[in-house]
């Protein structure tokens, strides 16, 4: 079963449910896949479906914070809450400890020894990450382990 069918099914169970949050949440996914799809002008395979609710969950990060920055909690609450409902349909995140290991494992792997390196580590290191990891935290992971490494040596 596609991504998007699951959505629908969804849906449908939420409408059965009268859950407003899970219901509301859902309908701006699809419509968000959809205009993804009329973009591309083709189906989405998973990768793309993914990506699209990946957006819409950072979307809904970004902006609980910036509405907790503004004193505006109940808004906050509402994006945490469509946040929460995304995260179900996106794969398990990783980790500190393995998305540690993973940058040590790619540092050595690609044989980087300073900041200027720090191009080369990550587009290897993307990959392997893809939806499971911050691209902020592993950003900031890579720049201190390399930071470390080139103090150290």
């Amino acid at each position: 079963m596609s991504l998007q069918a699951q959505l629908e099914a969804d849906l449908k169970d939420a409408l059965r449910q009268g859950d407003d949050v899970r219901k509301g949440t859902i309908r701006l996914v699809l419509a968000s896949l959809k205009n993804q799809q009329i973009e591309n002008r083709a189906p989405l395979d998973l990768q793309q479906e993914l990506s699209v609710l990946q957006r819409e969950a950072k979307r809904r990060r970004e902006a609980a914070d910036e509405y907790e920055r503004l004193g505006r909690g109940d808004l906050a609450q509402k994006e945490l809450a469509e946040h929460s409902v995304i995260e179900t349909y996106l794969p398990q995140q990783l980790g500190h400890d393995e998305v540690r290991a993973l940058v040590q494992q790619t540092i050595q792997s690609t044989g980087a020894s300073s900041q200027r390196d720090m191009g080369r580590v990550m587009s290897a290191l993307m990959p392997q990450v893809k939806g499971r990891a911050d691209g902020k935290v592993l950003s900031q992971m890579v720049r201190e382990t390399l930071a470390a490494r080139e103090s150290a040596g």
